[in-house]
């Protein structure tokens, strides 16, 4: 007899795994990145809700969930499975609305706390006769668990009737397959209309990938056609490579329709007494928890792959999206570096300013006319890296992903963010300029804004400007024009790389937000190679 293994070993690995599932992101909208959240997500749910709380208490009590499509029947079958009425079966759709709990009142200790569906709320109020589900002020029906007890439910087992897979509300699936994954029986119920529907046909599939204790009931199914209809759904489980699971056949009654009654203790007696034989039987028992146990465990060798390489895609793809910013300023770095040694800044302006000075033109007209002409050209080339950004990015499809090419109207724009650097690089060059004064040993110093508009032009102007450094050195002597103007070209150059760097980085700070590294990757596979030696 198959029997579990529960080493803490074991279960300290696979709490391991669990955290690098978890840690796992997929933010950009790549063309796998929805299947492998949805992946993620179901395999969170099947641990959280299922292995891992079996493993840690193999002696709880068998949880069979009972799910399906919209009007399978599934709280009239729950109902008459208990004797009684636990789960509303409605006239509207979707039908079951708040998920229902049925255990043995011995058994309610382990439902009623956190072991299992830790994100759903308990509720314990009593199901009143008028059929609706009272909840909690401000409880989500859609993330609360009604737990119900019976003394008809033999100890050892919990019925659950989940939310139709297919309901049109979304809270509805999501949950639908949360409750699924938290199963250690998955009890499939569809109708004779509705058996090859795609929806009930995803779920058996779904099962089989992952070896699951399954069983699969044909509901409403009318008596003059029913030898047929069990016959051609036998055909396609067959072909499916689901031949060997357990099905039973419920006839169409009175009591089956919306509303009804519950059905005789004979419709659904067969279906009962399988479920009880795999409670009290202890090789039975066994058997169900090892095979969805290890079913589960066994399908991590392809999934927990799967994940790493579409964690290792999103890391791909930020490489691109980065490598596109990069080369972007870089090359507009290079240019604005190669336009400033040229003297393009002492252009339009700030050259007619230059030719007035001194006479019609004041320092700090020249100087006001050389910080706009400089941050023009800064400006210019922020904007040109910009547009090759977004060029390259239109070709990328994970540059969708939102606030990547988003602007903030609220945020400062290049405009100001630039004209402030600027002029703080004039505020700090007219302290060069004024320090370089002190040090003169002269009785007439001359006028700090004076020098610092010659160096500022010297600096900016390129060949234009030649006048401006003769000037300079014929005020400050050839020494300390000379040291002057290597401050001020250093403070320049500190300037315009600070510049860059934060207009790059502001361009890569929504893509750093979404924070996609290359560690899930590695840490996935390395997660699960732990796992596979203590299994």
């Amino acid at each position: 007899m198959v029997t579990l293994d529960v080493r803490p070993q074991l279960l300290d690995a696979l709490s391991a795994l669990r955290d690098r599932v978890a840690a796992a992101r997929f933010p950009l909208p790549l063309a796998g990145a929805p299947r492998a959240r949805a992946n993620r997500d179901e395999l969170l749910a099947q641990l959280d809700d299922y292995l891992v709380p079996r493993l840690r208490e193999p002696e709880a009590p068998l949880l069979v969930v009972i799910g399906g499509s919209t009007g399978a029947g599934k709280s009239t079958l729950v109902n008459s499975l208990v004797g009684r009425r636990v789960s509303e079966a409605g006239v509207l759709r979707p039908t079951t609305r708040t998920p229902v709990l049925v255990c043995h009142p011995e058994d309610h200790h382990w439902f009623s706390g956190m072991r299992v569906l830790p994100d759903l709320t308990r509720v314990w109020v009593p199901h009143q006769e008028t059929g609706e589900d009272l909840l909690l002020p401000g409880e989500n029906p859609a993330r609360v668990l009604r737990v119900e007890t019976a003394d008809s439910v033999p100890r050892g087992l919990a019925l659950l009737d989940a939310p139709d897979v297919d309901s049109l509300i979304a809270d509805n699936r999501v949950l639908a397959a949360e409750l699924i994954c938290a199963a250690d029986i998955w009890v499939m119920v569809t109708t004779a209309a509705r058996y090859a529907d795609a929806v009930p046909w995803h779920l058996l599939r779904t099962a089989k990938e992952y070896d699951a204790m399954l069983v699969t009931v044909l509901d409403r199914v009318p008596h003059q056609v029913a030898s047929e209809v069990s016959r051609q759904y036998g055909a396609l489980l067959t072909k499916a490579g689901l031949g060997h699971v357990p099905r039973f056949t419920v006839p169409e009654l009175p009591e089956s329709a919306w509303g009804g009654g519950l059905l005789p203790a004979s419709a659904v007696a067969p279906l009962r007494s399988w479920l009880v034989h795999h409670v009290q039987d202890p090789a039975a028992r066994q058997q169900a928890l090892a095979r969805t146990a290890y079913g589960v465990l066994d399908s991590l060798k392809s999934r927990m792959p799967e994940l790493a390489g579409a964690a290792a895609a999103q890391y791909a793809a930020s490489l691109r999206l980065t490598a596109a910013v990069d080369g972007a300023y870089d090359s507009e770095h290079t240019r604005v570096r190669g336009r400033l040694q040229a003297g393009a800044v002492l252009a339009g302006g700030a050259l007619k300013r230059w030719r007035a000075f001194p006479l019609d033109c004041t320092a700090a007209e020249l100087l006001d006319a050389l910080v706009e002409s400089l941050a023009a050209l800064l400006l210019c080339a922020v904007t040109a890296a910009d547009e090759r950004v977004d060029d390259a990015w239109r070709r990328e499809p994970a540059a969708l992903a939102p606030g990547l090419t988003d602007r903030d109207p609220h945020l400062e724009t290049p405009e100001h963010r630039i004209g402030m650097a600027v002029r703080r690089w004039r505020r700090e060059l007219e302290e060069y300029a004024e320090e370089e004064i002190r040090d003169l040993d002269r009785n007439v110093a001359p006028d700090p804004e004076v020098v610092a508009a010659l160096v500022a032009t010297a600096l900016l102007g390129g060949r234009r400007a030649r006048s401006a450094g003769e000037n300079l050195a014929e005020r400050l002597g050839a020494h300390g024009a000379l040291r002057l103007r290597d401050r001020g070209g250093r403070l320049l150059a500190e300037h315009l790389d600070r510049v860059m760097h934060t207009e790059r980085e502001r361009r890569l700070a929504p893509l750093d937000a979404l924070d996609v590294h290359p560690e899930p990757q590695a840490e996935l596979i390395a997660a699960l190679s732990v796992l596979q030696k203590e299994k």
